[in-house]
């Protein structure tokens, strides 16, 4: 990672928009992908030659409201809105600040209150910190359930386990560009990256996009050698006494197959652990 943050974000999604995204008609052959820097700077209201220091890391401090106009033109979401202003040194970063991946007792204690439910405990670079049983059974078929993203991309597991795979890379990606925005000096961020650009292709193509989208709810999609196939859904919740830390919980539909397959996990796993601790 290079220090114009700011630039290369810049860079990348306004590769990202088309000029018929903005209403804008495009003739003749276009030698860029999406808006060219001149469209950026008059959709945005500035001028040309300072929007060109500012993707070129020359000018580094723009007005929130240069970058408000900014957003707008590069149709940023409210993540990576926020994101933007970060690397600008315009939103408040004593919120971020690095934090323990010391998980309480109390956080470990409410999560093996929740037996039928994986829940897990993730930091910013999507280390896993802790987890419950069940969700130590949901992530059995991989070689190390350690963090999100090597499992994802570099575990041989993580293409079978995650059926929609492709868009479980791009939300992780996210939400780690999302995590260079708030702590881009984190070391292990530092070195996280640099392990997956270096053996995965498929990760340094999504990194360069700049995406950013941060870890709030969705739907999960699994295929689990076990039990077979799961769709879950997900909550976020921030760890308040422990910024940077997330509590992460799974769930199934009341009455649905998943939620019967995540039973019988359960019970695997637990017939299991029984088992070794007999041998």
């Amino acid at each position: 990672m290079t220090d114009n943050h700011l630039g290369e974000f810049l860079r990348a999604r306004r590769a990202a928009v088309r000029p018929q995204d903005v209403g804008m008609a495009s003739y003749g052959v276009r030698r860029v992908s999406g808006l060219r820097r001149e469209e950026v700077a008059v959709l945005a209201g500035v001028n040309a030659d300072y929007y060109t220091r500012l993707e070129q890391g020359r000018e580094r401090h723009p007005s929130a409201q240069v970058l408000d106009a900014l957003g707008r033109v590069l149709r940023l979401g409210p993540d990576a809105h926020t994101h933007l202003h970060l690397l600008a040194g315009t939103a408040p970063s004593n919120q971020f600040t690095h934090t323990t991946d010391r998980v309480s007792p109390a956080l470990r204690q409410l999560m093996d209150g929740y037996p039928g439910a994986p829940a897990f405990v993730i930091n910013r670079t999507l280390d896993i910190l802790a987890a419950n049983a069940l969700a130590e059974a949901l992530h059995s078929p991989f070689e190390r359930a350690d963090n999100l993203a090597r499992m994802a991309f570099l575990d041989p597991a993580g293409r079978q386990f995650y059926t929609r795979w492709s868009y479980t890379a791009q939300t992780t990606v996210s939400n780690l560009r999302q995590a260079a925005g708030l702590d881009p000096d984190n070391p292990r961020l530092r070195e996280l990256v640099r392990v997956l650009t270096e053996h995965s292709a498929d990760f340094t193509d999504l990194w360069s996009t700049h995406a950013v989208r941060g870890k709030t709810q969705d739907s999960k999609h699994f295929l689990h050698p076990d039990v077979g196939p799961l769709t879950l859904t997900y909550q976020v919740f921030d760890v308040r006494d422990a910024p940077g830390q997330q509590l992460v919980i799974y769930q199934a539909e009341s009455g649905s197959t998943s939620a019967q397959a995540l039973n019988l996990l359960g019970s695997v796993h637990a017939t299991s652990n029984q088992a070794a601790r007999r041998s």
